[in-house]
């Protein structure tokens, strides 16, 4: 007898799950130096980046 657990797992197995990409840009806040764009967590201010110049995606990959 077929066990349906089975074709659930076949099922999923190819499923990824959705990255928490929203959450983490709804997380993201940022603001204008002389020296750059910083980007940080608005819920953990001390997890920050910097960058000195904007970079488009898509161009680069």
């Amino acid at each position: 007898m077929p066990d349906p657990d089975a074709k659930a797992e076949r099922d999923s197995a190819g499923e990824r799950p959705e990255p928490g990409v929203a959450d983490a840009v709804e997380a993201t806040e940022s603001y204008q130096t002389e020296e750059g764009v910083v980007f940080y967590d608005a819920e953990n201010p001390l997890a920050w980046m910097q960058a000195g110049e904007v970079i488009d995606l898509e161009e680069t990959a």
